[in-house]
């Protein structure tokens, strides 16, 4: 008989959902007992759409001492089960646009403490919030946990309603000022959100408050680990190996492919849950993720910096650029990190991180959005250039990829050509062929130097640097810096080409290429 497959939870985030109406669930309890075990008051930065939500509603029915619920789980017979009172208040579900954030808060409240029978003071916004707390201390310490707590400014931002975000953030800054001095009155405090913004009270005042976005201990807490996926979906792996005529391990590749490689340590890497269960689901390899969770904000501001980020991908920073995210001066590349576009592939022991695209599903996307937005046309408008580039890379025919290159950067309005600059030149091209999933490595490190791009398909390995000015200078430097040797034991053609932009033309003004003979 045919193996009956769990139902998959997508769309469920209240953990008693998929526990009593028995869906499949991936036991994530062993790091919350150590966030029991280990602390009391935990700040966590995920992208959309990665489990946040279901972390919180786990603890809110492990606070209320709902012990039955996680019978056959980790943290089962782990705790003593005592039971509190719990504040949770969860951003997604408040009213804050047809109502003022504070009133919206003091109405939720009020409706708390109703349903524990306490009556709180008629005055301002902290002031009630402090008093809920007080109330509940001198009876029973309270759990707090609030999840999606930057939502109210997050929304406005993607609107372009900076005004409305600005406002949020004072409320906001005001309510959570509560927390401070109410220590005593906390049994746990857990807070989550998709941006770490700066001068929130929560950050500045809250000293005490762990922030555990890139803790080694709770690096695997959400998304889905290799072997979870082993584990856990194990019946549908094997209906995945029928659909696609493949083995199980042929397609775990895929998977893997597709949607893992996110991480927040450098060493810990997790799958999408939310693509990876859509993609058990439909048994089709699709972009889930970016269809419901990428920020408006992220394409709103690349479109207002009217320009392509100088380095998308690869980028090396240290430890403080994780702490901080400002409305008023929008960074990219936090922006990209805080909103999942670019997640820590490595580090080392200066404190640094290396950030790069997690897989190929948030790559692709991204490639496909720069795209329009930078030609100011759909991706239709270009096919056929970039039909003619793959055919001239598989070729070694580099008269018809300069032509079609070409044809790409004349449809870029003049307003956001940035002729003289070789990284816009190179970006165009490098999201180009990302596209269309030529295997494209940019700002390549070697002994000698750093290589503009390399380009691999079935019959040739391109080593390519890009001048302003003349192609044979391009050529003469790879020659110098000897940047063919890595490749040197692999048994593909290696090509060695130069490319020559005209900044008065604003396009690749020639190229010169070469076969390597060494």
């Amino acid at each position: 008989m045919a193996n009956v497959l769990k139902k998959l939870p997508i769309g469920k985030q209240n953990f008693a959902d998929p526990i009593e109406e028995n869906y499949l669930y991936v036991d994530k309890t062993e790091y919350i007992y150590k966030l029991i075990s280990r602390g009391s008051v935990y700040f966590l930065s995920r992208p959309r759409r990665f489990g946040k939500s279901l972390t919180v509603s786990t603890l809110e029915e492990i606070f209320k001492g709902n012990k039955e619920l996680f019978k056959g789980l980790y943290i089962y017979d782990k705790l003593d089960w005592e039971k509190y009172p719990v504040i949770y208040i969860d951003f997604s579900k408040i009213d804050f646009k047809q109502k003022k954030l504070d009133v919206s808060l003091s109405d939720l409240l009020d409706r708390i403490a109703a349903s524990y029978q306490i009556k709180l003071v008629d005055d301002t916004l902290k002031t009630k919030f402090n008093d809920l707390l007080e109330q509940f201390g001198s009876k029973r310490k309270v759990a707090v946990l609030i999840d999606e707590y930057d939502k109210p400014i997050i929304d406005y931002i993607e609107r372009g309603q900076t005004s409305n975000a600005l406002e949020n953030r004072e409320i906001l800054k005001n309510f959570y000022s509560a927390l401070k001095g109410n220590d005593g009155n906390i049994k746990f405090l857990f807070i989550t959100g998709v941006s770490k913004f700066s001068k929130v009270s929560i950050f500045s005042d809250l000293n005490h408050l762990t922030d555990i976005t890139i803790d080694d201990n709770f690096s695997k807490l959400v998304g889905i680990t290799q072997d979870e996926v082993e584990s856990n979906f194990a019946d549908y792996l094997e209906e995945a190996a029928k659909k696609h005529k493949k083995t199980e391990k042929e397609i775990l590749l895929d998977i893997r492919d597709w949607y893992d490689g996110y991480s927040w340590n450098g060493n810990d890497f997790v799958y999408n849950p939310f693509s990876l269960i859509n993609y058990f689901s439909k048994l089709q390899f699709r972009n889930y993720w970016f269809a419901t969770g990428t920020p408006t904000f992220l394409i709103n501001a690349l479109k207002n910096q009217k320009k392509l980020p100088e380095h998308t991908g690869n980028i090396l920073v240290g430890d403080s650029f994780f702490d901080k995210f400002d409305i008023e001066d929008i960074d990219i590349v936090s922006l990209m990190f805080q909103s999942g576009y670019l997640t820590i592939k490595s580090s080392d022991d200066f404190g640094g991180y290396w950030l790069d695209y997690p897989n190929r599903e948030v790559e692709k996307s991204f490639f496909n959005q720069l795209m329009e937005i930078y030609s100011y046309s759909h991706l239709s408008g270009t096919t056929q250039a970039i039909q003619y580039i793959l055919r001239g890379l598989y070729n070694n025919d580099w008269d018809t990829i300069v032509k079609n290159l070409n044809i790409l950067f004349a449809s870029i309005p003049y307003q956001i050509f940035e002729a003289d600059k070789e990284f816009y030149y190179h970006s165009i091209i490098h999201t180009v062929l990302s596209i269309v999933g030529v295997d494209i490595h940019s700002e390549m490190q070697t002994s000698t130097g750093r290589i503009d791009t390399v380009i691999k398909n079935d019959k040739y390995i391109y080593i390519v640097e890009f001048k302003m000015g003349e192609a044979s200078e391009a050529l003469q430097q790879i020659r110098e810096k000897e940047y063919h040797k890595p490749f040197l034991n692999d048994s593909r053609q290696i090509v060695l080409v130069g490319v020559g932009f005209d900044k008065a033309r604003k396009e690749a003004s020639g190229y010169v290429s070469d076969i390597c003979r060494d």
